[in-house]
């Protein structure tokens, strides 16, 4: 039974700062590559960030240098830190932890940037 829990949406002015977190259970999740997707109404579902099991971590050109993704592998949690949010920023952010072709996804966790 492998569960993806995430936190931390809401809604934030622009500029402002977020931290998303998913927590996970039922996986080896230290050998897992987490990643956040994010999908904005009438877009198509796309990749924001993953992190790999050493720690190395890839980022989407929009969010680069604003948004920073973590692991706590004894927490079995990752996190995505986004800072300077703009409008842009706006969708349902989703949690996946993937390996070796299994992947599992989270509910999604609304992050809304507007003043």
């Amino acid at each position: 039974q492998v569960q993806l829990v995430e936190s931390g949406g809401g809604l934030v002015q622009p500029g402002g700062s977020l931290r998303l977190s998913c927590a996970t259970s039922g996986i080896l999740f230290s050998i897992y590559t987490m990643a956040w997707y994010r999908q904005a109404p009438g877009n198509q579902r796309e990749l924001v960030a993953h992190i790999i099991s050493t720690g190395t971590t890839n980022y989407a050109d929009s969010v680069k240098g604003r948004f920073t993704i973590s692991r706590d592998n004894a927490k079995k949690t990752a996190y995505l830190q986004m800072n300077s949010l703009k409008s842009e920023d706006t969708a349902v952010y989703y949690c996946k932890a993937g390996f070796r072709g299994n992947d599992y996804w989270g509910q999604g966790t609304q992050v809304t940037v507007s003043s």
